[in-house]
């Protein structure tokens, strides 16, 4: 798969005149619980040559692909990507963390790095994992015996996550699922851990008997996260623009 996704790289860059700056994965396999048949999530960032910016008209910002068994590839335009970034997208502030990093241009993260804080904004974060969260609480856990495995994962992540926001406000979330689990109660350690021994066998459809205490928790934090929504502290930071600017220019 890494050769496939390697070679993906270069179609794009010789069909599109593009050049790809970042790429990683973006999904469970760098979440910390993939299935043995789950596909990669590989999102990347890139740029066009500096004409292509000189016209009255902005052209596409967007490439998304069909999604196979196998490979789901998506990508943002570099200018994009920054104002994105500006207004605080929890997606990119994700992937630009992603343990599995398939390209890189040199010196992209590390100047991206300090100007994270001044573009965080917690309110923004715990909306976004509250959006994530709230499918799982009001359609995938209600009303059966039975819940997927996968969707059971991507409710807790999400639940950690906007805990995560409302314990520690100033602090970007981390990615990884067992990084996030330095929140998780204790009690529900054990079960978490064998849900992941089961996850990391089972295919993307296996249901698992709906555990209820979990579950529970799951909703509580989407109350609180609720309740917190609008009362989150909001700490004045520099204006990023002049930075993010510089940025963008160097890299073209």
């Amino acid at each position: 798969m890494h050769t496939r996704i390697q070679a993906a790289f270069q179609q794009l860059e010789a069909t599109h005149s593009i050049r790809i700056l970042y790429a990683c994965e973006a999904g469970s396999r760098a979440w910390g619980f993939p299935s043995p048949d789950s596909d990669y999530d590989v999102r990347f960032l890139y740029a066009h040559p500096a004409s292509w910016y000189l016209t009255l008209d902005n052209g596409p910002d967007t490439l998304t692909f069909p999604v196979d068994d196998e490979l789901d590839l998506a990508g943002w335009e570099l200018r994009k990507a920054l104002k994105l970034l500006r207004g605080s997208n929890a997606a990119l502030f994700e992937w630009l963390q992603s343990p599995v990093v398939y390209a890189e241009a040199p010196g992209l993260r590390a100047g991206l790095a300090p100007l994270l804080p001044p573009c965080w904004n917690p309110r923004a974060g715990l909306h976004h994992y509250l959006g994530q969260l709230r499918r799982g609480v009001e359609e995938d856990m209600v009303g059966e015996p039975q819940v997927r495995l996968k969707r059971l994962f991507y409710a807790l992540r999400s639940a950690l996550a906007a805990r995560w926001i409302r314990q520690r406000p100033a602090q970007v979330p981390p990615m990884e699922l067992q990084e996030l689990r330095a929140l998780l109660p204790g009690p529900f350690d054990g079960v978490v851990n064998e849900l992941l021994v089961r996850k990391a066998t089972a295919d993307e459809k296996t249901t698992v008997p709906h555990p209820a205490a979990l579950v529970e928790f799951l909703r509580e934090e989407y109350e609180a996260g609720q309740l917190a929504r609008n009362t989150l502290p909001l700490t004045p930071q520099p204006n990023p623009t002049p930075a993010l600017e510089a940025l963008f220019r160097g890299w073209l």
